[in-house]
């Protein structure tokens, strides 16, 4: 049993429902969309240990990791608002993802230059993150989460804050990444097209449920079911 198995996941808080069980075999790139309030962030914080089911199982490589500590799982999440330290400059914002205690030798330092050289921000190194754009920030915590090298990346909602032409080219770097390293990437959106240009799966979640599951083009060329068919045409819409 290879890769991410969630099992009969249940998860009950405030009105909300979420069950599902799913599979995301070890190398694969995961999609998983839905409207505002779907469950996408929710599914990801119960898989990264912030939250805890009320009932399932969560399964790494064959390991239940249900009740492992956050810190000690065998992944990576980024959110949104990326969590950046204001005191830290970009150079050690990223080293953070590497070692704590920003001591690196020669390599370590190597491999923090090279990362925000493919992220394209190495010559912002010694700035702050008061001093960068939303976009800068986001690629300096994406730099940072790709230097941990866990097996598992998931990214919630990471390249919103990117214009279409360095969103394009950042999904082509986190692609030619996921390759490198032979990462295991879960990636939530509202936009559904990034299917095209890096998963090699889909999931489309609506109020804790998976409605359908497959291959993105396939899913997006034929939905089967309505809510789906409704949601990419409002998103075909604008």
């Amino acid at each position: 049993m290879t890769g991410l198995h969630l099992h009969n996941l249940t998860f009950k808080r405030q009105g909300f429902f979420l069950e599902l069980s799913a599979v995301l075999p070890k190398g694969s790139r995961t999609l998983l969309v839905g409207a505002s309030g779907a469950g996408k962030s929710t599914l990801l914080s119960l898989i990264a240990g912030f939250l805890m089911p009320q009932r399932g199982q969560i399964l790494w490589e064959g390991r239940n990791i249900g009740d492992v500590p956050p810190q000690k799982r065998p992944l990576t999440l980024l959110f949104q608002d990326h969590n950046l330290f204001p005191h830290l400059s970009v150079w050690n914002n990223t080293a953070l993802g590497i070692k704590p205690s920003l001591k690196l030798n020669y390599e370590e330092n190597i491999r923090v230059q090279t990362i925000l050289e493919k992220v394209e921000i190495y010559g912002l190194k010694e700035r702050y993150p008061h001093e960068l754009s939303g976009g800068e920030r986001q690629r300096v915590a994406l730099a940072r989460s790709l230097l941990r090298k866990m097996p598992l990346l998931l990214l919630d909602e990471p390249l919103g804050p990117l214009g279409p032409g360095l969103r394009k080219e950042m999904l082509g770097l986190l692609s030619q990444i996921c390759e490198e390293f032979h990462l295991t990437l879960l990636l939530t959106t509202h936009q559904p097209e990034e299917a095209m240009n890096l998963a090699n799966h889909m999931i489309f979640l609506e109020e804790g449920k998976i409605i359908e599951k497959g291959d993105p083009l396939h899913l997006l060329k034929t939905p089967v079911h309505p809510v789906l068919k409704t949601y990419l045409g409002n998103e075909e819409g604008g």
